[in-house]
């Protein structure tokens, strides 16, 4: 664990692909993750996503076409997004973008399982 951050993962390089909608995050122990904006916005770690407990956790749909605008440095320990539908309550921390990055495949595929269970689309 890193000592001045709390977090087991620190980024070396963190590029915003505003074209692409990608954030794509190095990390120290050379690992490299392309992470989607909408898996971002849809998996974001903010109470109006996360809700206070995994019950109350909420299905975003309709957010194929979201971009990021700005990425902001929220101490040394994560950055906050400011996605184009205008969520931007979502700290993520370098562990969080970590766990993101070797779990892609698998957040994805619930995520989209709970969008076809609920009847919605990533289409706006």
């Amino acid at each position: 664990m890193n000592e001045t951050t709390g977090t087991q993962h620190k980024p070396t390089e963190i590029r915003l692909k505003r074209e692409e909608k990608i954030l794509e995050v190095d990390f120290d122990d050379g690992k490299s993750f392309s992470l989607p904006a909408e898996l971002l916005r849809v998996e974001s770690p903010s109470a109006e996503v996360q809700g206070h407990s995994p019950s109350e956790k909420k299905i975003i749909a309709g957010r194929r076409h979201v971009g990021i605008m700005e990425v902001q440095p929220v101490g040394h320990y994560a950055v906050k997004l400011k996605f184009d539908d205008l969520h931007d309550s979502g700290i993520f921390s370098w562990d969080t973008l970590y766990d993101f990055g070797t779990r892609k495949d698998e957040i994805w595929k619930g995520y989209l399982a709970a969008l076809e269970a609920n009847g919605l689309s990533r289409d706006p």
